[in-house]
């Protein structure tokens, strides 16, 4: 399986959001909500719009835990949410597929959407994890905690958590960058 990388420069994620936009709302909030809740793509794809509807948090049982996530949606992001289900049924997948009756797209579809954009952006390295990587990394750029991102990733150390986001690739490549021989 190939390393996926958070989106680390705010101008690709820009760049990704207009991309995106122009394919369809269904895609564009599908990278919405993976960079502003940092949930994986297996939990993103079983949402319905009942799960987001009038709520403030988003309550979940994580698919590969098996534990209860409790997650707050920012304004900014539920604002855009609220506008994209306005004129949906609260039993229908929040990113519905044009295959099937009722079905979330798969996560094979999400990545093939994700690659696509990412390749019109110029990005390698961008796979469905790379959504919960980007929220990941710029949480940890805002608030230095790495013991609250360690908390919302549910991961069993800090330096899992470090090395998950990136963090640890850029001190190295910086370290290497000023060394000499």
């Amino acid at each position: 399986m190939a390393m996926v990388q958070p989106i680390r420069n705010v101008e690709d994620i820009e760049n990704m959001k207009r991309v995106l936009k122009k394919n369809g709302q269904r895609d564009y909030m599908l990278f919405l909500t993976g960079i502003n809740t940092g949930l994986r793509i297996s939990d993103i794809l079983k949402l319905t719009v009942a799960d987001v509807r009038n709520k403030t948090h988003i309550t979940i049982t994580e698919k590969k835990t098996g534990k209860k996530k409790r997650l707050l949606l920012n304004a900014p992001f539920k604002a855009e949410l609220d506008e994209y289900i306005l004129d949906m049924a609260d039993d229908e997948p929040l990113f519905k597929s044009q295959k099937g009756v009722n079905k979330p797209i798969c996560g094979i579809r999400a990545w093939g959407i994700l690659k696509e954009a990412a390749k019109q952006c110029g990005l390698e390295e961008i796979g469905t994890h790379t959504l919960r990587k980007t929220f990941g990394y710029h949480f940890y750029q805002q608030y230095k905690d790495v013991a609250l991102l360690q908390e919302i990733f549910n991961h069993s150390s800090p330096s899992v958590t470090l090395r998950y986001i990136g963090i640890n690739a850029d001190i190295i490549d910086t370290a290497i960058s000023k060394f000499s021989l």
